[in-house]
Protein backbone atom coordinates (compact mmCIF):
# COMPACT_ATOMS: atom_id res chain seq x y z
CA UNK A 1 0.00 0.00 0.00
CA UNK A 2 1.67 3.35 -1.06
CA UNK A 3 0.36 6.39 0.94
CA UNK A 4 -0.28 9.41 -1.04
CA UNK A 5 2.10 12.87 -0.86
CA UNK A 6 -0.64 14.38 1.66
CA UNK A 7 -0.49 11.53 3.53
CA UNK A 8 3.15 11.52 3.71
CA UNK A 9 2.98 15.40 5.03
CA UNK A 10 0.14 14.59 7.94
CA UNK A 11 2.56 11.43 9.66
CA UNK A 12 3.82 13.25 12.63
CA UNK A 13 5.57 11.22 15.01
CA UNK A 14 5.54 10.15 18.77
CA UNK A 15 6.28 12.29 22.05
CA UNK A 16 9.38 12.13 24.31
CA UNK A 17 10.37 8.66 24.55
CA UNK A 18 12.21 6.97 26.63
CA UNK A 19 15.56 6.61 24.40
CA UNK A 20 15.27 10.54 24.29
CA UNK A 21 15.53 11.20 28.18
CA UNK A 22 18.46 8.91 28.28
CA UNK A 23 20.40 10.37 25.57
CA UNK A 24 19.49 14.10 27.16
CA UNK A 25 20.85 12.68 30.56
CA UNK A 26 23.85 11.64 29.38
CA UNK A 27 24.51 14.81 27.69
CA UNK A 28 23.85 16.69 30.63
CA UNK A 29 25.98 14.18 33.05
CA UNK A 30 29.07 14.91 30.09
CA UNK A 31 28.43 18.44 30.23
CA UNK A 32 28.86 18.60 33.77
CA UNK A 33 31.85 15.95 33.86
CA UNK A 34 33.60 18.03 31.62
CA UNK A 35 32.93 21.40 33.86
CA UNK A 36 34.33 19.36 36.67
CA UNK A 37 37.65 18.56 34.66
CA UNK A 38 38.26 21.69 33.48
CA UNK A 39 37.59 23.45 36.72
CA UNK A 40 40.22 20.91 38.66
CA UNK A 41 42.55 22.06 35.45
CA UNK A 42 42.14 25.77 36.00
CA UNK A 43 42.68 25.05 39.88
CA UNK A 44 45.84 23.26 39.60
CA UNK A 45 47.47 25.56 37.33
CA UNK A 46 46.39 28.48 39.82
CA UNK A 47 47.76 26.78 42.86
CA UNK A 48 51.14 25.54 40.92
CA UNK A 49 50.22 21.89 42.38
CA UNK A 50 51.07 19.57 39.63
CA UNK A 51 51.34 15.78 39.51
Amino acid sequence: MKLSENELINIQGGGITASFLNAAARAVNTVLDLGRTVGSAIRRIYSKNFC
